[in-house]
């Protein structure tokens, strides 16, 4: 049973049919006994750090998520439900999980890609630079696209975590890797048959 975290942020309804799109069974869920449970977790999200962390914490869903990565269960982490993996945010100043060691940054104002002034959020399809085989993209054509918004993006303090780069004015990381975790910048579930196939092998994952 696939456990989708729902701790009042958006975007779950389309996570859920992502998964019924490919024949996945699912729970949604706040309840960390359900999340213990469950042979994976995906922690989708859209909406603010700040909201988002005090939802987590006053459910203790920070703690169950920490005690699910500590097991070796396969999570998935999706937009803010990635973001928010990380130590700190800038949105709000907030404490963050901390699974992963370093931040999340705002896009600089301004940001340029030639004489092109870029807006924020960045919004749309882009691509992915892989930086090394992994199981859950491994059927994912180098050309695909991946549909974005946001104006934060994760910035791992170790590099080693880094499986994939995106390029919007700057170099950013879209897509982090350790151990059972997974988390990517885009939304796979709003992503075409790409995403949808990398939902169907995350969920084919064992997280090793």
């Amino acid at each position: 049973m696939i456990a989708i975290i729902d701790y009042n942020a958006g975007n779950i309804t389309s996570v859920a049919r992502a998964l019924e799109n490919i024949g996945q069974n699912y729970v949604i869920t706040d309840d960390e006994k359900k999340l213990a449970s469950a042979t994976h977790v995906i922690f989708p999200g859209v909406g603010a750090a700040g909201e988002a962390m005090a939802y987590l914490r006053e459910k203790k869903l920070d703690n169950a998520l920490a005690g699910c990565f500590a097991s070796g269960k396969p999570i998935m982490g999706i937009c803010l439900g990635t973001q928010i993996i990380l130590e700190h945010s800038e949105e709000d100043n907030t404490e963050s999980i901390g699974l992963i060691e370093g931040f999340t940054r705002r896009f600089p104002e301004k940001l340029t890609s030639g004489s092109e002034v870029l807006k924020i959020p960045h919004m749309g399809w882009n691509s992915v630079n892989f930086k090394r085989e992994h199981p859950v993209f491994a059927q994912i054509a180098p050309e695909a696209e991946f549909y974005f918004v946001h104006s934060y993006y994760p910035a791992p303090a170790d590099e080693a975590v880094v499986l994939g780069t995106t390029d919007y004015g700057l170099n950013f990381c879209s897509v982090l890797a350790k151990d059972n975790l997974i988390a990517m910048q885009f939304h796979p579930e709003k992503s075409g048959r790409p995403g949808l196939q990398i939902m169907n092998d995350f969920c084919a994952w064992r997280g090793k």
